[in-house]
């Protein structure tokens, strides 16, 4: 039953037919496709008449019983339901490994009835790939999984996504403008949704992209973000303010931040089983004054840093959505600045008193 899509395949197929599966994996190192994919699903879903939404977000410690208790809930409307699972650390725990293999086993036993399941993972390594918990669910579920995109292929997919906007540029500007947004794909999607405001549908000059991209906010999300990681607190909630001011998207704000807190998870995880830290950097696609500043923060917070810093960020990516989560402050930008704090404050050693 279960098989295997990517990002644009999935689109077209939901395009042809409303019609869902009943379980679905989403998986990837890339948060702007992996969350496009995932928007897909639920705008299907909601089409389709998916009026109630279950959204659950799960690790080790979490109670899986609820899980399974979203799928056997039947709404006194007779309604489908959408059961919405985030996994954001990537490991379910015993519990949790159990509990997703009896998914997988009501998947290909066609008892999810009225309910389709949706999974969003980080991308599965190989050793994950190979668990029994994620063989369960590779052979019952569609799977889609969204690849990164190389700085070779960059240049077409801003083609690409320029053209839904009924927008060209010559294969030089495409050049120019991946140059410009180093290879970085959120960065790459600003680009590409500023040039939609300011421009009509139709080819537009080198001199026009030229000038749009280079007429960047006073604040950005980058500077924000290296901010963030040399320690430099201060200075990150001062930009996070101007990025407030100036009317910058909170999503795109928390996916630069949330994109850097996650990659530092996998490099200490990396880190702490013994790996060699700069092959897991290239691995990332971290390279020049960015890796040094990557190795700092490192190694001035704890490996368990991390774990709590990725559910933040997702708690965060919740409350932006609308939904409330206990032991966060209501306002999503208050929140993220508290976890810029979280990474970018330098604890002072204690110094010993004189006797």
């Amino acid at each position: 039953m279960g098989r295997r899509l990517d990002a644009d395949s999935l689109l077209n197929q939901l395009k042809k037919t409303p019609t869902l599966d009943p379980l679905y994996i989403v998986s990837g190192d890339e948060p702007l496709l992996v969350i496009e994919s995932c928007d897909a699903l639920r705008a299907a879903a909601s089409l389709a008449g998916y009026r109630e939404r279950v959204s659950l977000t799960l690790d080790a410690r979490s109670d899986w019983s609820a899980v399974i208790g979203a799928t056997q809930n039947v709404s006194l409307f007779g309604d489908r339901r959408l059961v919405d699972l985030s996994i954001p650390a990537g490991k379910p725990g015993k519990t949790g490994a159990e509990t997703l293999l009896k998914l997988a086993a009501m998947a290909q036993a066609q008892s999810l009835i009225d309910t389709t399941v949706m999974i969003s993972l980080p991308r599965l390594d190989k050793t994950t790939r190979s668990s029994k918990w994620a063989q369960g669910l590779l052979e019952a579920a569609t799977s889609i999984e969204v690849s990164s995109i190389a700085r070779a292929a960059l240049p077409r997919w801003i083609g690409q996504r320029l053209a839904r906007q009924d927008q060209q540029l010559d294969q030089a500007t495409l050049e120019w403008m991946s140059d410009k947004v180093e290879g970085n794909l959120l960065a790459a999607h600003q680009e590409v949704q500023k040039l939609g405001l300011l421009y009509p549908p139709g080819r537009i000059s080198g001199t026009d992209v030229e000038r749009a991209v280079l007429n960047v906010a006073r604040y950005d999300v980058f500077g924000l973000r290296d901010a963030m990681l040399a320690g430099d607190a201060a200075r990150a909630l001062t930009m996070l303010s101007g990025l407030r001011a100036e009317g910058e998207a909170l999503p795109l704000v928390l996916w630069a931040v949330g994109d850097e807190v996650r990659i530092l998870a996998r490099l200490a995880g990396s880190q702490a089983a013994g790996h060699d830290l700069g092959s897991e950097m290239r691995r990332q696609r971290v390279f020049g004054p960015r890796e040094q500043l990557l190795r700092q923060t490192l190694g001035r917070l704890a490996p368990q840093t991390w774990p709590a810093a990725v559910q933040h960020a997702h708690d965060i990516d919740r409350l932006i959505k609308g939904l409330k989560v206990a032991g966060r402050l209501d306002d999503p930008w208050e929140e993220l600045g508290r976890l810029i704090l979280r990474i970018a404050l330098v604890k002072k050693p204690v110094r010993p008193r004189p006797a």
